[in-house]
């Protein structure tokens, strides 16, 4: 079978267009990881991201305590999609937990191709979004379950929603100068700028809440936003406070699930702009010119809140004293 037909049968895969698929497979490199191997290590410089065809793959970092599986991977699962988007250095290990059959996409070897063909590269960014998204809603159910086994209570933080301001405006020209910042196209621009609408939140207010339907994403205008979880019998986990600048709210529109988390203004006042699903799709259509900055962008941020949850959960079990007993190799 070609590899064209082995990605094509990767659920993960499964939007890209057959030219672009056959672009892809050309570009691969067939690897295998002996069981009980490392196939990265944390804080490695490599870049390359790996598509498990067969065997298992466990994402680990090393504790005093031994060490913590962050996920258990298996086929047609995505791992290293992470530092291939963001360029930054392994957060943790990856170690075959039985003998690996892996395709691998080196950055070397794909991004001269992704930089000259858009559909290619959105159809690419896609598979790393959605590969991300999946993971951090398993990451943040992770988290949950984690507290409900008695880890350190968190500080429940200011909440409760308030009435939101029916009337308030801003204009197009702060719009257009907050996507201005992104280094999106113009035309990319215009079309946010003019269809997204903007919503002024009182400090503490709730934009959204956990297990609500998704059918946006937000932009913060002005004002800071804070993603977090209630966590049953030990109260409000704060899992990132975003800026201006920062995109929020994404996950629930390409998994088509509900929200994960929730979203506060914190810390006073914020300004958010909402985008709808509508919008999202039609700019990141795969069949059109499409935005494959936006999409990078979007992926970049959600490896980001991936590696700070995985930081908050492996700081919290070394200061449980190993309480939540991790997978030892």
């Amino acid at each position: 079978m070609s590899i064209a037909d082995r990605l094509a049968r990767a659920p993960l895969f499964s939007h890209f267009p057959r030219p672009q698929l056959a672009e892809l497979a050309g570009l691969v490199e067939e690897r295998r990881a002996p069981a009980e191997s490392f196939v990265v290590r944390q804080g490695d410089a490599s870049a390359d991201a790996f598509l498990i065809e067969k065997g298992g793959v466990r994402i680990q970092r090393s504790t005093p305590y031994g060490n913590y599986a962050l996920a258990v991977l298996a086929s047609g699962d995505l791992f290293g999609e992470a530092s291939f988007v963001d360029t930054q250095e392994r957060s943790g290990d990856a170690w075959s937990t039985s003998e690996a059959q892996l395709l691998a996409f080196a950055p070397q070897r794909l991004q001269p191709a992704l930089d000259d063909d858009p559909r290619l590269a959105t159809a690419f960014y896609w598979t790393c979004w959605r590969s991300l998204s999946a993971k951090l809603r398993r990451t943040n159910d992770k988290l949950s379950r984690f507290f409900a086994q008695g880890a350190p209570a968190a500080v429940r933080g200011p909440g409760g929603e308030r009435p939101t301001s029916s009337d308030f405006r801003v204009d197009l020209r702060t719009k257009r100068d907050l996507f201005t910042e992104q280094h999106l196209s113009s035309l990319e621009i215009n079309l946010l700028s003019t269809l997204s609408r903007e919503r002024k939140l009182r400090g503490g207010e709730v934009l959204f809440h956990e297990g609500d339907p998704g059918d946006a994403m937000y932009i913060i205008l002005d004002g800071r936003v804070r993603i977090s979880k209630q966590i049953p019998g030990a109260g409000e986990e704060a899992l990132a406070i975003l800026e201006r600048g920062d995109y929020f709210g994404e996950m629930a529109l390409i998994d088509r699930q509900p929200r994960s988390a929730e979203a506060t203004a914190h810390g006073g006042d914020a300004v958010v702009l909402s985008i709808p699903k509508m919008v999202v799709e039609q700019l990141l259509d795969m069949h059109k010119v499409s935005s494959v900055r936006l999409l990078r962008i979007l992926c970049s941020l959600v490896a980001q809140r991936l590696r700070e949850i995985d930081d908050k959960l492996v700081g919290w079990y070394i200061l449980s004293g190993g309480s939540d007993a991790p997978e030892v190799r």
